[in-house]
């Protein structure tokens, strides 16, 4: 289901919007010493693995200020979807990358995201010999396949809800967790960029069928009110019910009105008229929801451009649907359109 994903880019965005949080949730003992107001984000770095003939680049780099000191260190972020072998060895190359170009103290961190394996990930780099040692690099690991999702339900943290939908999780409680993530979600009251950036990781990664979205409706069932209107205006999987809702509706309203007329050819005749409407309602929803979102992300829009997006077929709503996750300006949105004329 997550076959096509750039993962990089949904950690290194996650990472990068809320970073003190993520640190204050999985080292809070860095926070203590950590100049929360000198966050800087360095640019990307790239290199050539000789060995390996891949060319790699740095996820996240950020330049902080020790608390209540004018020395800086840099603390290096790589988030790492599958298990490689000598990825050990990228680290410390890294490192080495990083300490002959700043000069600086460097605080290294992987977080690792793959389902499997889920034995103990290796933690460090070591050079040595029978006689002595020369080398022991070490890196401070997140492995989110071994830690269990139960025990960040409590953690007022935006970071915590978008990665529980990464941890370890059995495969029947994929709908709760998604519906526990949310909750936390909108217990949070983040601003609604920010929430539909959760939102979609969350989406991404716990992408339900339609047996689990049957459960997932029934656990967000049994959360209060407020929080029931607040997850359901911030789930993305809900969308793609919207045709199927929409001729559900439209075969009840045309078989009561084939009913009332009282003669077969009525009720066939407004179970036709009813699935047309629904299925027209149910992409006018669906078309509509979609502009909802995209002005959320990028801020009003030109009419015309909204002319455009109503007009598209229903399968390119689906496809912009996913595509706006990249768009970070009116512009990407400008230029998807034009390919589909092109």
């Amino acid at each position: 289901m997550t076959n096509n994903v750039d993962h990089d880019r949904l950690f290194k965005e996650l990472i990068s919007t809320f970073f003190v949080e993520f640190i204050e949730l999985f080292f809070p003992q860095l926070i203590d010493y950590l100049d929360r107001e000198s966050i800087t984000f360095l640019d990307k770095e790239v290199f050539t693995d000789v060995t390996e003939g891949e060319r790699y680049e740095s996820d996240l780099v950020a330049q902080v200020k020790f608390r209540g000191k004018e020395s800086f260190f840099l603390i290096h972020v790589e988030a790492q979807e599958s298990s490689r072998k000598w990825f050990n060895r990228r680290m410390f190359t890294y490192f080495a990358r990083f300490h002959e170009k700043f000069v600086l103290p460097i605080y290294p961190i992987v977080i690792f995201s793959y389902s499997k394996p889920k034995r103990a990930a290796i933690s460090q780099y070591v050079v040595d010999f029978p006689d002595f040692k020369v080398l022991e690099f070490n890196y401070q690991v997140v492995q989110l396949n071994r830690l269990n999702w139960r025990d960040f339900l409590n953690q007022p943290n935006p970071v915590a809800s978008a990665l529980m939908a990464k941890m370890n999780i059995a495969e029947k409680e994929r709908a709760k967790v998604k519906a526990e993530c949310l909750r936390l979600l909108i217990t949070l009251k983040l601003n609604p960029a920010k929430m539909q950036l959760i939102s979609g990781f969350i989406d991404t990664y716990l992408n339900l069928n339609p047996v689990e979205e049957i459960q997932f409706q029934q656990e967000i069932s049994t959360f209060s009110q407020p929080v029931q209107e607040g997850v359901m205006q911030i789930t993305t999987s809900w969308m793609r019910q919207g045709i199927e809702l929409g001729i559900e509706q439209g075969i009840e309203q045309g078989i009561e009105r084939g009913i009332e007329q009282g003669i077969e050819q009525g009720i066939e005749q407004g179970i036709e008229q009813g699935i047309e409407r629904g299925i027209e309602q149910g992409i006018e929803r669906e078309k509509t929801l979609i502009l909802r979102q995209i002005k959320r992300k990028l801020g009003e829009i030109n009419p015309s451009l909204e002319t455009k997006i109503m007009e598209l077929s229903i399968d390119d709503v689906e496809v912009l649907g996913e595509a706006l996750f990249d768009f970070s300006t009116v512009e990407d949105l400008i230029n998807w359109l034009n390919t589909l004329t092109a």
